[in-house]
């Protein structure tokens, strides 16, 4: 068995309870209007190519991701984080606010 890189590792729990959409329900979604319409950035937006990113993580097998995947499973962490905290008040399933945290593979209406 492969072993699994100690930034990996130190990651992995904080990044399983960031990350609650699966890789088919993130690339569907990064296909919609709402998920590019939302986000920094020229062209696409910061988010948007984070999504990518996480799509190829969450289809790489936790001993073959690297130290450079540990750096941005963290990103992902601190985002998801920050961005909870801003929830705003009332039904959020329609907001830019969901649909940003979505780009970064967190659902907060799952």
């Amino acid at each position: 068995m492969a072993e699994v890189d100690e930034q990996v590792q130190d990651v992995w729990d904080d990044w399983q309870a960031a990350v609650n959409m699966t890789q088919a329900e993130l690339e569907k979604w990064l296909d919609t209007e709402e998920s590019r319409s939302v986000g920094q950035g020229e062209g696409e937006s910061t988010g948007h190519r984070s999504g990518r990113r996480i799509v190829s993580i969450l289809g790489t097998s936790k001993s073959e991701l690297t130290a450079d995947d540990a750096a941005h499973m963290r990103k992902v962490v601190g985002y998801v984080h920050r961005h909870l905290a801003q929830r705003p008040a009332g039904d959020v399933a329609d907001t830019k606010w969901r649909w940003s945290l979505m780009n970064w593979g967190h659902d907060p209406e799952k």
